[in-house]
């Protein structure tokens, strides 16, 4: 059996774009004398729907796409892909659903079973759930399981978020080969978790299997694709590459294993962040970005991140200069956009700034300088960088990352601005890891940039350290109470503790944020604003 694996980009809600994609890819393994096309979960319909199925009329639209898309497709190869399908039954309106045409005819249709609810997931909301071991296709003498996603993952010692019984467990039958379709999002050390979940399932069914993920990025998830596929014995016999589409084919008993390909940590971070720009911009048909360049280390990379993600002449790097911006930043910053290659503009703020201050101290009297000012000149920046946006029709790219977002180191309305957060779930030393990442090669970020102690610029002689523990430090307390989700027990932990629950108003008023790590701020994390919770 000559099995296809098509690894879709797919597009939310636009079903004629990820219908052409299935008939294009799908006439591509007839001319290669496939038997069977495998395409990724939801592949029609696009990953995650979330409240799109609220509207009846949307996935009535999707249904009309699907049965004009079965009467296209190519005879004489078994095409299997994603849909959303109504539930005949009682409970919920939908289920998520794996469909099978053959000679231009849905054969079969195969409901997913686990509907996750944890992080990013909410798939109880709108399914209802499948039994998987009656998810059994049969193709000539091949008997073929079919599963979908989270049906595959509940290894409570792989997957803590998974509370239900597995499924698998119970699973009895005899079967030639495992086929799943998958939109697994991306994170640091995926790849491999999801290798040992299929080696799981190997155990199981003791059958081979070919595995099709999603590539993309979608809001604030990144879907990185790495399809893959394991012989009987759990070795790797095909992988797709990760960040693009791609289209490969397989004999699964007749591949000798492969090493498994391997990229550096920051490289794969670099090539998921661009993927999750660049894909956030087009889908929302924006095509120009700008954000303010001050010299620092986080807008630096962001500076590389958008010119990698859009071409460095479709972004333009904004300085903003303050009364208390020093000269070094400046230059620094027009430094880097000179190596990039974008353009580059100045704006200097300072008479704004003193008429604002003397506006409102004829009001209020007359103020030491304190918080007040501070914030005034980071709005004054925000105000700037939102007048270029609707100047130029530009998408303003925030520069926070998650150290400064844990802890409410950030403006509102000021250097919070932005339509989507690259770097909110980076931490500082990921910051800087990844800009010396870059500069590998070349001297891309001017070292000083890197090196230098980081500062806002709102105050004379202002350091990030004024304000906040090191880095270092600050950087293991964010990962220990955010993405780890443990206790605080130190002085510092528990006073970096209340800086978060202090600030969890301004994390819900901030910038979409691309998701890397397994627990990041966004829609992920639903903590409230106000409560009285000690943890």
């Amino acid at each position: 059996m000559k099995i296809a694996m098509a690894q879709l980009n797919t597009h939310l809600g636009d079903f004629k774009t990820n219908a052409a994609n299935i008939l294009k890819f799908s006439k591509e393994a007839v001319s290669n004398n496939c038997d069977v096309i495998l395409f990724p979960e939801c592949a029609l319909f696009g990953y995650t729907p979330a409240d799109l199925l609220e509207r009846d009329s949307v996935v009535k639209e999707q249904t009309k796409v699907l049965n004009q898309l079965v009467k296209r497709l190519p005879s004489k190869i078994h095409i299997i892909f994603g849909a959303i399908t109504h539930n005949k039954g009682k409970g919920k309106r939908y289920l998520n659903s794996a469909i099978v045409v053959h000679n231009q005819k849905i054969i079969k249709s195969f409901a997913k079973q686990l509907l996750p609810t944890y992080d990013v997931f909410d798939e109880e909301r709108h399914f209802e759930a499948g039994d998987l071991n009656k998810n059994i296709l049969k193709i000539g003498n091949k008997k073929i399981f079919i599963a979908i996603c989270e049906d595959l993952w509940a290894w409570k010692e792989l997957n803590p978020f998974q509370h239900v019984e597995n499924p698998l467990l119970k699973f009895k039958g005899k079967v030639d080969i495992t086929l799943a379709l998958n939109a697994s999002p991306f994170s640091l050390k995926k790849s491999s978790l999801r290798l040992k979940i299929a080696r799981k399932c190997i155990a199981k069914t003791k059958s081979p299997i070919v595995y099709v993920n999603q590539v993309g990025g979608q809001d604030e998830i990144i879907f990185d694709g790495g399809s893959f596929a394991l012989n009987k014995k759990g070795e790797l016999i095909a992988q797709l590459p990760d960040f693009k589409e791609a289209l490969s084919y397989i004999e699964v008993d007749q591949v000798k294993p492969m090493r498994t390909k391997r990229t550096s940590e920051y490289e794969e971070l670099r090539q998921a962040l661009v993927l999750g720009l660049k894909d956030f911009c087009k889908k929302i048909g924006m095509s120009k970005a700008h954000f303010g360049l001050s010299g620092g280390i986080d807008s630096a990379l962001v500076a590389c991140l958008a010119a990698d993600a859009l071409g460095a002449e479709n972004v333009t790097s904004i300085a903003l200069p303050g009364p208390y911006s020093s000269k070094l930043s400046f230059n620094l910053a027009k430094k880097l956009a000179s190596n990039l290659g974008t353009p580059f503009h100045q704006v200097n703020f300072n008479n704004s700034y003193k008429s604002l201050v003397k506006d409102f101290e004829l009001e209020f009297g007359k103020l030491s300088f304190g918080l007040v000012h501070e914030n005034m000149q980071a709005r004054l920046r925000g105000d700037i960088l939102m007048a270029f946006s609707n100047f130029k029709n530009s998408l303003l790219i925030n520069t926070s990352n998650k150290s400064e977002l844990a802890v409410g180191y950030s403006t509102l309305y000021g250097d919070l601005c932005g339509g989507i957060s690259p770097i909110g779930d980076l931490t500082k030393q990921q910051v800087v890891k990844l800009c010396e990442h870059y500069n590998k090669d070349e001297e891309l970020i001017p070292r000083q940039i890197i090196t230098r102690p980081p500062t806002a610029e709102l105050r004379p002689n202002q350091k990030d350290s004024d304000s906040l523990p090191s880095y270092e430090t600050l950087d293991k307390i964010v990962n220990k109470l955010v993405v780890d989700k443990k206790p605080a027990r130190t002085a510092t932990e528990k006073r970096v503790l209340k800086m978060l629950n202090r600030s969890e108003f301004k994390r819900w008023q901030a910038p979409p944020i691309l998701r890397v790590s397994s627990h990041a701020f966004g829609q992920g994390r639903r903590m409230p604003i106000a409560h009285n919770a000690i943890y």
